[in-house]
């Protein structure tokens, strides 16, 4: 890959740097973990590391600077060179003043103590930790073999204005409520030369939430996720905090293998020092022990919208079962996801009065509360329907008792944003119907739920906006149940889901979506027979064990 421009030298005028540390968002590293990380990207000193750029964005008190100049000083040393031959082999920033200078003065006095002249060591550290902002260096400036580091911690929405607007229109991955680390990322791989490595330790929840999005967008197209390597409950801090840290390796180059790794509390400098042996030997077998959780993939996960996030044992299965099955939602099988109804006015439109309006007015609907047993009971809630067949509103003249119902709700229908955007139907639901719906078999789905719970409609009940639905036209509804009912399938939502207190799963349409499902055809009659039967009976354990059969598994790791 060619280099890529950064973004536009000419910026408003900025407020004054921040003074104090807590404003920059500061977390210092430990040195075992910043030597892991130098480590996994082959910054080694046996390298002629006087050949290579490397830049740390946010150099702090200089955790990372410490280390990496040893190595730069023990490289020049082995391939008898003069540590001025490195000058340009390290860049590394800071917004303080106080912090530029903490870090020259580290690095000053290691070459020194190296055996390097006071004055040669003077100069170097001077040239090698410049005060400035990274996020906005000018075009083109200091392409990178390595970005390296522990980029700050500091929330978009925190830092001044004009700043911000400068962020913004330098990091187009920045958007809606982003941390700023997701700036320092982006910066970062645009810079890397090809063939160049990130490898930072930062928060992970970039991987998954909404205001990643972008930046997962960016990796996932043009580069290599090597590396993710968690450590929520790591000690890999000089001060405690809860950031959620993750090392990820991050090269420019297409994308093959990669690695995703898990820690305890226990995982620490020998440990990690294993880790490092296994990695580097690229042994296809995974690693579980008390400290650390480690498996190979094939490759990353291939789409931007999240990545999940279980144990590497379980995303290697995830993986293995992504390269060998389709999609549930498939055109060919005519099988679709979807939500149901939203009204914008549940109390209007919802009612369990059958004499409320016209016979041909009241569509009866599936609620929440008609699955909790595992079959359909129906409570008896109609929606108050104002679409006819063909998806239309119907004529308000032609239904007296819809009409004058409607407009004793006038006030409360017309006050809603889907009415006030479109006056003249103000008694639409936020949704059309679709009627052909109606008289499908369609499993319904809970949106919120401990476990998977599909519950089937044989068909009459039209879902409400709290139940997704599946459909389809090959599918035998209670055989898709069961391998839905298992464990397999809730694997792969439980990766992608959020969770909210108490581990309530949202089993929504965008989640269920990432189920993989092998072709209906090639499931044997016994297998299918089976499949049913257990989801007759609400049998997780039996539905499990048939659908590990079917995907060709032995096991499903924790």
């Amino acid at each position: 890959m060619t280099a890529l421009t950064l973004f536009g030298a000419d910026h408003p005028t900025l407020p004054d740097l921040p003074s104090e540390a807590v404003e920059h968002g500061e977390v210092f590293t430990r040195r075992w973990v910043v030597e892991l990380i130098l480590d996994l990207l082959g910054y080694t000193p046996d390298k002629d590391l006087s050949e290579l750029t490397v830049v740390e964005p946010a150099c702090g008190a200089g955790a990372f600077l410490g280390v990496i100049a040893s190595r730069i000083s023990a490289s020049c040393r082995a391939h008898g060179r003069p540590i001025s031959d490195a000058a340009e082999a390290l860049h590394a920033f800071d917004l303080l003043e106080r912090n530029v200078a903490l870090s020259r003065g580290l690095v000053e006095q290691k070459l020194y103590a190296d055996g390097w002249g006071r004055e040669d060591a003077r100069q170097v550290a001077a040239g090698w930790v410049k005060p400035g902002d990274y996020l906005l260096q000018p075009d083109s400036a200091h392409l990178a073999d390595i970005v390296v580091g522990n980029p700050p911690y500091i929330r978009l929405e925190d830092v001044p204005s004009k700043r911000m607007d400068a962020y913004r229109g330098a990091c187009s991955t920045m958007g809606g409520r982003a941390d700023i680390y997701i700036g320092f990322y982006e910066v970062a791989l645009r810079s890397l030369k090809p063939g160049g490595q990130l490898g930072f330790i930062c928060a992970d929840r970039w991987m998954r939430n909404q205001y990643g999005r972008k930046l997962r967008q960016l990796v996932t197209r043009r580069f290599s996720m090597d590396l993710a390597l968690a450590m929520h409950d790591v000690d890999a801090f000089q001060d405690q905090v809860s950031a959620y840290p993750a090392i990820t390796i991050i090269s420019r180059r297409e994308q093959s293998s990669a690695v995703a790794a898990d820690t305890t509390r226990i995982f620490g400098e020998a440990q990690a020092r294993k880790f490092l042996a296994w990695y580097q030997s690229s042994s296809p077998e995974p690693v579980t022990t008390n400290a650390l959780q480690a498996a190979r993939l094939p490759h990353w996960f291939p789409r931007e919208d999240s990545w999940p996030s279980a144990s590497p044992a379980r995303l290697a299965v995830l993986e293995d079962l992504s390269e060998r099955f389709g999609l549930l939602e498939d055109e060919t099988t005519g099988t679709r996801v979807g939500i149901g109804i939203a009204t914008g006015a549940d109390k209007v439109f919802i009612t369990d009065d059958e004499k409320l309006v016209e016979e041909d007015r009241l569509l009866p609907m599936a609620m929440v509360r008609d699955t909790t047993s595992g079959t359909i009971h129906w409570n008896g809630s109609y929606l108050v329907n104002p679409w006819n067949a063909q998806g239309e509103l119907v004529d308000l003249t032609r239904y007296p008792l819809l009409s004058a119902y409607f407009r004793k709700h006038g006030d409360a229908l017309r006050k809603r944003y889907v009415a006030v955007k479109q006056p003249e139907r103000w008694y639409k639901t936020i949704d059309k119907v679709d009627h052909r719906l109606t008289a499908k078999p369609k499993l319904l789905f809970p949106d919120m739920k401990l476990t998977i719970h599909p519950v089937i409609d044989e068909g009459g009940l039209y879902p409400h906006h709290n139940l997704y639905f599946i459909v389809s036209d090959v599918w035998d509804m209670r055989v898709l149940g069961g391998l839905l009912l298992s464990k397999v399938a809730e694997a792969f939502v439980e990766a992608y889901a959020v969770k909210m207190r108490g581990g309530t799963l949202r089993f929504q349409a965008q989640y269920l979506r990432k189920i993989r499902v092998p072709d209906p055809a090639t499931i044997r009659e016994t297998d299918r027979a089976a499949l049913a039967e257990a989801f007759d009976k609400r049998d997780v354990k039996a539905a499990t064990e048939v659908a590990l059969r079917v995907y060709g598994l032995t096991e499903l790791p924790d």
